[in-house]
């Protein structure tokens, strides 16, 4: 329950609130008759809304996130219950490395703009196919270091790789788009350093609708 907690509390704007403030936050909400019924309807809303079939990544596991979901960046964070100093951990790169979970995350924005990104994290990421994807890692990483063996082996290592990806940065009001989630993914090759260019074989496939945008988004 504390991980459902603490990965619906970005979505609800309690982002910069301590995870101790959880019980707090929650028994606001509910106290709040008229909120409380408001939020149980956008539920239904939502759900009369989703078009793809997304699936529990864990059936059985604490994960509670969904393939072929979307979600912002906080409850991806939250859904791995990365913490730091009492609040979700910040993170502004596109990798993260979930040591508790044994899980890298890659969150690549497809269309990178020149006003956004620097010409040194304008990595090439792009679908090949819809079990396909082409990933390049930061610029820094070498086949040989840590970081790079640790992707080409995740699978022996006993480690996972989920991909997340979105089309563009920001959506027309301006705010941060969501990730969809793509899901788990293995190594496939790579070639180059420094970043390296992986190909990765996802689990299961994007959904041709999501595999057009983003061949477009990708150009």
């Amino acid at each position: 329950m504390q991980v459902a907690f603490q990965h619906r509390l970005p979505a609800l704007g309690q982002r910069q609130r301590p995870l101790s403030d959880l019980p707090a936050v929650f028994a606001s909400f509910w106290t709040c008759g008229q909120l409380r019924d408001e939020l149980v309807d956008l539920l239904d809303v939502l759900h009369e809304r989703t078009r793809l079939d997304s699936r529990p990544m864990d059936v059985v596991g604490p994960l509670p996130l969904h393939t072929h979901a979307t979600y912002g960046l906080y409850e991806i964070i939250a859904g791995y219950g990365l913490v730091s100093n009492g609040v979700l951990r910040e993170t502004r790169e596109g990798v993260v490395w979930a040591e508790a979970a044994a899980t890298d995350f890659f969150l690549p924005t497809l269309n990178k703009s020149e006003k956004d990104y620097s010409p040194t994290t304008r990595y090439d990421d792009y679908p090949i196919s819809p079990t396909l994807f082409h990933w390049e890692s930061q610029s820094r990483t070498a086949a040989a270091s840590a970081t790079g063996r640790r992707y080409v082996n995740h699978v022996a290592r006993g480690s996972r790789v989920i991909l997340f990806v979105r089309e563009d940065r920001d959506d027309d009001r301006g705010v941060s788009s969501p990730y969809l989630c793509l899901g788990p993914a293995r190594y496939v090759s790579h070639r180059s350093e420094r970043p390296m260019q992986i190909v990765w074989e996802l689990e299961r496939p994007m959904p041709a609708s999501i595999y057009e945008h983003a061949k477009v988004a990708a150009g």
